[in-house]
């Protein structure tokens, strides 16, 4: 959703000529695929983190354009609400000392945005879902001053026909509804991107979707919305509900909704762009003037925008996404499923984990998704958002005795996937120590079965305990989380529990 719109009206030969825009991209897609123009191997990875601001006192700021200007950094950018802002960092290639060379930089420049955001009596927080976001923070005056956010909201909303309705119901229910898709802007995360040539794609695409379940288990950092405590990892739930085009008629006939797991596995990148156009009406309706075709007859290389666009407004936790660098394309696998946070050694842990995962698995002889039904992936899924740390997932037993088992998720990172995550960073070339600091991380979070949103949770009730109020304890909590964020040390070594005073 990088592009440059102007918010306006489209009529019904902007939505059909669209549509023809699309089909002919596809067919473009499917002659690169078919000629092999795509790029080499390159071992490319990239990492976009979405940012809360909020004030000393717990509570988010609406104020990114004004924060955004201190910053002065195209490596920041705005996101949905005013109280958000996203972090790129520049491609990397996955080998050596790329983990501590990331951390680093990270480190630096959200160090130097923090402190840009206090001049404004702001600052920069990595969480999942601010646990002080009220309703009155999440409405349509708090949209980004940009226009492709109004447009996209409005096409969104004129798609639905009427509020959004928000129902979850975890540890506590939250029942509300929405009149904007704003509520989609409380979900903060991290997103992976890795290279892929065309063979490769389906093989990466298929492990990541094996392994959400588990990037989620370990990752959670997402349990309070509008002062309830709710799933251990809300943003699904959340994100599904508020970018929901479908009205309950819809939903009842069984229409995909836009923020999707998938119900397959694939064998081609090529699939996935299909299925988009075949069950998603398009929201943005914007046509640039290339003809794909005639750009492929002449030689080159299209853009493809069109179908980039709709690509874009079609929430997979694991997305495909078609790219170009220097004239030449490109095939990359976004992973869109972890949570931002909590400290920057967590989120350097929580890549390392996957970076090396889907390496390593989409290399096996026997693919966990050759022994795993689809349907069970996307069970796995929904239970680690429910359950964080504590979820039991189901997995292939191993050897060769074959059929499933259920297995706690920290005992299956332990004994199972930790050492397949190690050989696959070995096949990357990963520098040793890194490896084995990195992955230590996620080895301690299952030891002591701890991550952000277990943290959040024992410390809220820990001032619940103490004799706080609902909201102060939330307040309380966050102003707790942000100072040992900055701290920086692991969330498995976070102490529990408020200063007292």
């Amino acid at each position: 959703m990088g592009e440059k719109v102007v918010a306006g009206a489209f009529d019904l030969s902007d939505r059909q000529r669209y549509r023809r825009k699309l089909h002919l991209c596809l067919e473009g897609l499917g002659r690169l695929l078919a000629e092999e123009r795509f790029d080499r191997p390159r071992n490319l990875m990239g990492m976009e983190i979405e940012l809360n601001l909020a004030g000393s006192d717990g509570l988010p700021r609406m104020m990114n354009a004004e924060v955004l200007e201190r910053i002065a950094s195209r490596d920041f950018q705005t996101e949905l609400g005013m109280f958000n802002l996203e972090v790129n960092i520049v491609p990397h290639h996955l080998e050596d000392r790329v983990f501590d060379q990331l951390a680093e930089e990270l480190r630096t420049g959200l160090g130097y945005a923090h402190r840009k955001a206090g001049e404004v009596a702001a600052g920069i927080m990595m969480i999942g879902m601010l646990p002080t976001l009220g309703r009155a923070d999440l409405v349509a005056a708090n949209l980004s001053d940009v226009d492709r956010y109004t447009l996209l909201n409005d096409q969104i909303v004129a798609a639905r026909g009427e509020d959004f309705a928000l129902d979850i119901e975890g540890v506590e229910r939250l029942v509300c509804t929405s009149t904007s898709i704003t509520p989609e802007a409380a979900c903060t995360s991290v997103q992976l991107h890795l290279q892929v040539t065309p063979a490769r794609f389906a093989d990466v695409w298929n492990a990541a979707q094996a392994v959400a379940a588990v990037q989620i288990a370990l990752g959670a950092n997402s349990p309070f919305l509008f002062g309830r405590e709710l799933w251990r990892e809300s943003r699904p739930p959340l994100f599904q509900q508020a970018t929901d085009t479908r009205p309950p008629e819809l939903q009842n006939q069984g229409v995909r909704p836009r923020t999707w797991f998938g119900e397959r596995w694939i064998s081609s990148a090529y699939e996935l762009f299909e299925e988009n156009l075949r069950y998603f009406p398009p929201l943005l309706p914007i046509c640039d003037e290339e003809d794909p075709l005639r750009v492929l007859d002449e030689g080159g290389v299209p853009g493809l925008q069109e179908l980039v666009l709709h690509n874009g407004t079609v929430y997979r936790w694991n997305r495909p996404v078609y790219g170009l660098a220097d004239g030449v394309p490109h095939l990359r696998v976004e992973n869109r499923v972890l949570p931002a946070g909590p400290t920057v050694t967590d989120v350097i842990a929580n890549a390392a984990l996957y970076y090396g995962l889907v390496r390593a698995l989409a290399e096996e002889s026997r693919p966990v998704w050759t022994r795993l039904p689809f349907a069970a992936a996307a069970e796995n899924f929904d239970t680690a958002c429910r359950r964080g740390i504590d979820a039991e997932l189901v997995w292939p037993r191993p050897g060769r005795s074959g059929g499933l088992t259920r297995v706690a998720a920290v005992n299956l990172v332990r004994d199972e996937l930790l050492p397949l995550a190690a050989a696959g960073l070995d096949a990357w070339n990963i520098e040793p120590a890194d490896r084995d600091h990195y992955l230590g991380v996620i080895e301690e979070r299952c030891k002591r079965r701890v991550n952000g949103a277990s943290w959040q949770v024992d410390t809220y009730h820990r001032g619940l305990d103490a004799g706080l109020g609902r909201d102060a304890a939330l307040a309380a909590t966050t102003r707790r989380y942000a100072e040992l964020m900055h701290a920086g040390e692991p969330v498995h070594s976070w102490p529990v529990g408020l200063p007292v005073p």
